[in-house]
């Protein structure tokens, strides 16, 4: 059998939880802005990203949530999005993250197929989540944002000050999140991570990539998907950086934010490169500030990189 071998030094991967690691940065810089909400730049620090996590944790597990249980989240990208997914793992328990164009039938589909009990939305897909949670398992509903009919505000669970619950994590054995795939063939099938699948990757990733403290990302790429959740949003906070979401891509809204926030890093997919290597409206921005572009999920043709 033939071993080969990354031309880039080993890295060590650390047997601890995905929240353990994520969160070695809050204390070097707790008044550091962790994530922007792109359009209302609405900031949540690292001290106050890790503390409503904290409180999203206590939450849940006032509300009967233990390891193992699952929640699943059908959201576009907001910095409320970090709030949950590590809270969740905080308390033990496993993220199903959702594509937020799925159909009220997609989303029953995955709800009752990853045995969730609990489901957070965005008001926008409110509907659909009620429909599709009607005919699962899902106990309740909470929604970001302000209190809709038939849904809890996110707010009411985050109980400040409270205690986590104190969780044994087995890395290499636990789940922290069941993205689901594509569904190329058949429907789709929920992938199972454990903690130290998504640790190693990040490890894997931040040494190949190199990152520096002061990045500023763009957050377009979704994170209910494994690229946008684990080299965006989680290998991002890891290295200390300031990740900027956007909901939804819309090319003259991802220019103005480009020039906004001088953003330094895109993790991006070819369309979007496309666009930007051919549509006449990029040149109306100041884009200097970008000084590093990846293309991910799909072949990137030659002439377009």
């Amino acid at each position: 059998m033939h071993v080969y071998r990354s031309p880039f030094p080993d890295v060590e991967i650390p047997e601890i939880s995905l929240p353990e690691l994520v969160f070695q940065q809050v204390d070097a810089h707790p008044d550091k802005p962790a994530l922007i909400e792109g359009l209302s730049g609405r900031t949540l620090t690292y001290a106050q990203l890790r503390a409503q996590a904290q409180a999203f944790a206590a939450g849940l597990a006032a509300r009967g949530f233990r390891k193992g249980d699952i929640l699943a989240i059908y959201s576009p990208n907001l910095p409320e999005y970090a709030v949950v997914f590590y809270g969740v793992a905080m308390a033990g328990g496993t993220v199903t993250t959702v594509n937020p164009l799925y159909t009220a039938d997609e989303l029953a589909h995955q709800l009752e197929d990853a045995g969730a009990r609990f489901l957070v939305t965005f008001p926008l897909f409110l509907e659909n989540a009620r429909a599709a949670a009607e005919r699962t398992g899902v106990e309740e509903i909470f929604v970001i944002g302000e209190a809709e009919e038939g849904a809890t505000p996110l707010a009411a669970l985050l109980q400040q000050g409270a205690t986590p619950p104190t969780v044994t994590i087995n890395p290499r054995e636990d789940l922290v999140v069941l993205p689901y795939s594509s569904g190329t063939t058949g429907r789709p099938k929920g992938v199972m991570l454990t903690h130290y699948n998504i640790v190693a990757n990040i490890i894997q990733t931040l040494a190949v990539e190199g990152f520096e403290e002061d990045e500023v990302l763009i957050g377009i790429l979704p994170f209910y998907h494994i690229y946008g959740m684990t080299v965006v949003m989680s290998m991002a906070l890891y290295a200390g950086a300031t990740v900027v979401t956007m909901p939804r891509f819309d090319l003259e809204q991802f220019l103005e934010l480009l020039q906004r926030y001088r953003i330094t890093t895109a993790f991006l997919v070819p369309p979007i490169i496309l666009a930007l290597a051919k549509h006449p409206l990029v040149d109306r921005y100041d884009l200097s500030s970008l000084r590093y572009v990846n293309s991910g999920a799909a072949p990137l043709p030659e002439p377009v990189a």
